[in-house]
Formats: C-alpha cells, sequence, structure tokens
C-alpha cells in the first residue's frame, strides 16, 4: 500500500493537486516569481499578485503555456516547492512526497508525444522521492470529475474551456473516440479585449483589467441592454493614466471571433462523432467544464448553436481535480491511469 497518493492538475491558469482520501489540497495560480533570474521569491497566488507590477529584476513565469509546460525548469521547481516547503512552510501542510509516493498527472489528449512527456519527467527527473508516476489523459479525468459514467458504451461529450485552450472530447467505454484542443481560451478573450479598448478608447490596459471586464461584461450572446464597467489605464495620446467606460456590446463584439472558434470546433467533432455516439449525445447533451465556463449565457449560446441540451458543474475549475481524486479512490478507474511507458496514447 501506497503512503500517500497524489493527483497533480498543471493547468494554465492555476495548479490543482488533489490527495488520495482528502480531495483537493491545493489550488493555486500556476505561476512563479523569480528574482536573479533562478531564485524562487513567491508561489501561486502570491506571484500572481506580482504578475504585470514586478520590477525588472524580478521575473513572474507562468511555466504552462497553451496547455503545455512552457518552461520545465519553473514548473518543476514550483513542485517541488510545494512539497518540500518554501519560507519555512508548506501550502498545504501534509504535501510530503517519500519513497512510496505515487503521482498521477493529467495530461491533455491533442499534444505530442514530447509534450506528454515533459509532464512525466518534472515529477520523474525532481528531486521528489517516488514509487510510481503515471499518467491519466485529462477529458478522462474531466468526465469523471464531472460525474459521468464514462465506462459504459454510452457517448459523452465534455467541452473544457480553460485559460489558453478548448479541449472538446467524445468519450466512450472508458476511452477517447474523438478530441480537438484549440489554442482559444480565457487569455484569449483577455488580449481580445485589451485590443478592442485599445483601439476604441485610446488606452492601454493590463491582462487584470482586461479579465475584470470579461467577468463584468461579457456574455455569450448579446444583450440588447447596455450595461457598463470603468477601467484604468494608460492614455496612448497623453501618456497619462485615465480612466474610460467600457459597455458589455464592446465586450462581446471582441470576443465573437474566438467564441464562434469554439462553436466551430465543436461542430466539426460533431460532425466525425460516429452515428450511434450522436444519438447518445442527442440525448446526454454537452458537459462544459473549466473556468472560463462562468462566462455569462456562454452555455445558451453553445446550445443554440447545436441544438444540444448544457450541463453545467458547479466549480467547473476544478473537475480534472476532483476526477484524479476519483481515479485514485475508486478501483474501477484504475486503468485509467497509465505508465507513460506502457500508455496507448496516440
Amino acid at each position: 500500500m501506497s503512503e500517500k497518493v497524489y493527483g497533480i492538475d498543471m493547468g494554465t491558469n492555476s495548479i490543482k493537486i488533489s490527495q488520495k482520501n482528502a480531495g483537493v489540497v491545493l489550488h493555486q495560480k500556476n505561476m512563479i516569481a523569480m528574482i536573479r533570474r533562478n531564485e524562487p521569491l513567491a508561489l501561486g497566488d502570491e506571484a500572481y499578485a506580482m504578475y504585470e507590477k514586478a520590477p525588472k529584476n524580478i521575473d513572474v513565469k507562468k511555466p504552462v503555456v497553451n496547455g503545455v509546460i512552457a518552461d520545465f525548469s519553473a514548473m518543476q521547481t514550483m513542485i517541488q516547492l510545494y512539497f518540500k516547503g518554501f519560507k519555512g512552510k508548506k501550502m498545504p501542510e501534509n504535501l510530503t512526497a517519500g519513497s512510496n509516493s505515487e503521482f498521477i498527472i493529467a495530461v491533455p489528449t491533442d499534444i505530442t508525444e514530447v509534450e506528454k512527456r515533459a509532464f512525466f519527467d518534472v515529477i520523474a527527473s525532481s528531486s521528489l522521492k517516488t514509487k510510481k508516476i503515471r499518467i491519466v489523459e485529462k477529458p478522462i479525468a474531466d468526465a469523471i470529475g464531472a460525474g459521468l459514467d464514462v465506462m459504459n458504451a454510452t457517448g459523452r461529450l465534455v467541452v473544457n474551456i480553460g485559460a489558453d485552450t478548448t479541449e472538446i472530447s467524445l468519450i466512450s467505454l472508458g476511452g477517447i473516440v474523438q478530441s480537438r484542443l484549440l489554442k482559444v481560451g480565457g487569455t484569449k478573450f483577455d488580449e481580445s479585449i485589451q485590443q478592442a479598448v485599445k483601439k476604441k478608447h485610446n488606452l492601454v490596459i493590463g491582462m487584470k483589467s482586461a479579465e475584470r471586464l470579461k467577468m463584468n461584461l461579457a456574455s455569450g450572446i448579446k444583450e440588447e441592454a447596455e450595461t457598463t464597467f470603468d477601467v484604468m489605464g494608460r492614455n496612448l495620446i497623453t501618456g497619462l493614466p485615465s480612466r474610460v467606460t467600457v459597455t458589455n456590446h464592446l465586450i462581446f463584439d471582441a470576443m465573437s471571433e474566438s467564441l464562434s472558434s469554439i462553436i466551430d470546433s465543436i461542430r466539426f467533432i460533431l460532425e466525425k462523432t460516429p452515428p450511434e455516439l450522436s444519438m447518445d449525445i442527442m440525448h446526454e447533451g454537452i458537459c462544459m467544464t473549466g473556468g472560463s465556463t462562468y462566462i455569462k449565457n456562454l452555455d445558451l449560446l453553445i446550445q443554440q448553436e447545436t441544438g444540444l441540451s448544457i450541463m453545467k458543474m458547479e466549480d467547473p475549475e476544478l473537475t480534472v481535480a476532483k476526477g484524479l481524486c476519483m481515479i485514485m479512490e475508486n478501483p474501477e478507474y484504475d486503468r485509467m491511469a497509465y505508465n507513460f511507458q506502457e500508455s496507448s496514447f496516440h
């Protein structure tokens, strides 16, 4: 029997660590602040507070970009510090990796073998002592965490709209039938909002400000009533700090192209779906997960464009982490996790 078993979801926006029989024990922004190039200064939410505000000698890094590890060293350093402690404390205190510890890591399906290998190697080549490291396809963990029965022959369509990516997956009999990873998510929405505000109001705003506009004004369906939100930034003409009032209609227009890309990708998967599984999806509908599904009326947009019913999660950003918990604790799901060398990834 293993001493401790952990599940890790290294998302673009946040990192979630689950522990067997303890649930999700860590949920922090996936960021690390480094000083003097390689000396850790802050992790997680504390590093995020420094984002877009740090001086030149502090480098705030996002180790995961577009769903894959972009800075291997930074990601490995973060995980080691979470387990070994940082600044004399652990977050949370019971994260320890001994020689009998096991890890299950969630990885996207539609990425290369080299990119998948990086998720494995972050733990395998670290200073953490481990007994076993296994991989699980993220859409499988996502569906299990959403409460779907992935083991039977019923087709399930899961749309995970995250920070940098949207992963659309058709699941049946514990495997992936169709999958598509689209490089569109919350960050793309924020960048589009930045550009729209710059063009309309001659105002340069940061990504955090763009995200606030998105959370307060964004909607998947254009609303007739106009609502507004004030945002501050740097005026391009005067170069001075300035405040402008932004409307929900500007935000909708800014995001419309990215939302259309998501709809087109869902349709692509539906067109590739075998007829018998199409019948299941007509009956079961679409399961929406990922942090970006908090956007108002996004479910209604997908419902209107596909004609399918939509199931939303209470904590959509945590479904993968919850699924890892269920895989660790339920013997029925044990075969969902593979040793990397023995995996059936394609």
